[in-house]
């Protein structure tokens, strides 16, 4: 930790001292994902890279990075969504990658985070849909959450909006803390666990494929829970971000059906305290020609993300957009 604080103060004083015009902003750029088992963690590994342009690095049109002059970001694990939007809200996070619902939610202080508004959150970009995963050991089945109810159930780390979703999905079911025995894990944990025998389900929703499942499905095996049409109905009656979407067969070693389940959008999102020319040229260098290479040669969820669906959504959710990425978006001819 003290290596990585003196190597941060470093890059931070070396943009100060030979950056352009932006290294007098946040040169130091910090991203909020996810577990390193899962998705958030790599497709915001992939935007910092796209946005970066370390002082004294070689131009873009020379060969070199395409992204902010004198902007160094850098992606850091974390427990995700709720722990991203506060620490974005506090100033403790530059950006953060979070869910759709849980974002909105914490704009608004509803729900769970009832009198607890987050105003300064702003989105920059809606990025990939996130399928809930249900996972289940080789060779088992459940018929629907409430058989959930007395086992051993992964609900994801405290500070993720997995576990809120599912906590709610799980209470529609008659399933709560009081009549299961919750296990509060990442992805890697859960897979590790379930693989073990520990637990007997647990839910992470993530962008497909998922590394630790993919591990866990070429080595010990695993099943994927296929949501009726009803239980998907019912599921986006109680969270409405929640929509109904589909796992082709053939993601996962083993798992050869189509695993209908409902997902949710993963949103970037910044800090209103951020100006205005920051989040414009952050939000221009996320779609360039070279960040699109990055995507594209990335976690396969990284060809999701494009400028046509950065918006869908947006207009709907409650949360504004930051006022650098909404003029980027009108001088690009995709928002009015």
């Amino acid at each position: 930790m003290t290596l990585m604080k003196t190597f941060s103060g470093a890059l931070v004083a070396a943009a100060l001292t030979t950056g352009t015009a932006y290294a007098q902003d946040p040169t130091f750029f910090r991203i909020g994902t996810g577990s390193a088992g899962g998705t958030y963690f790599p497709i915001g590994g992939t935007i910092a890279n796209g946005i970066s342009a370390p002082p004294g690095s070689r131009p873009c049109d020379e060969g070199g990075q395409c992204g902010v002059p004198g902007l160094i970001a850098i992606a850091q694990s974390t427990t995700a969504s709720v722990f991203n939007n506060t620490a974005v809200e506090n100033g403790e996070l530059e950006a953060g990658l979070a869910a759709a619902d849980v974002t909105r939610s914490m704009y608004l202080g509803e729900g769970k985070f009832e009198g607890k508004p987050h105003p300064k959150l702003r989105v920059v970009a809606n990025l990939f849909p996130e399928d809930l995963h249900l996972v289940l050991p080789k060779g088992s089945s459940i018929g629907g959450l409430g058989d959930l109810k007395d086992k051993r159930v992964g609900i994801a780390q405290a500070g993720s909006g997995t576990q809120v979703a599912v906590l709610q999905m799980l209470d529609a079911w008659g399933v709560t803390r009081d009549n299961m025995d919750e296990a509060e894990l990442n992805n890697s944990q859960s897979a590790e666990r379930l693989a073990d025998g520990q637990i007997d389900a647990y839910f992470y929703a993530a962008g497909w494929p998922v590394s630790a499942m993919v591990q866990l499905a070429t080595t010990k095996g695993m099943e994927l829970h296929s949501f009726s049409d009803e239980d998907l109905a019912k599921i986006n009656e109680i969270i409405p971000a929640y929509i109904p979407s589909a796992i082709p067969a053939g993601v996962y070693e083993g798992v050869d059906y189509e695993v209908k389940t409902p997902a949710v959008s993963a949103l970037l999102v910044v800090s209103s305290d951020l100006s205005d020319e920051l989040v414009y040229g952050i939000t221009e260098a996320m779609w360039n020609d070279n960040t699109r290479k990055l995507l594209d040669n990335g976690h396969a969820k990284g060809k999701q993300i494009t400028p046509d669906t950065a918006l869908d959504g947006i207009a709907a959710l409650g949360v504004p957009l930051h006022p650098g990425a909404e003029k980027f978006y009108k001088d690009a001819g995709l928002l009015q």
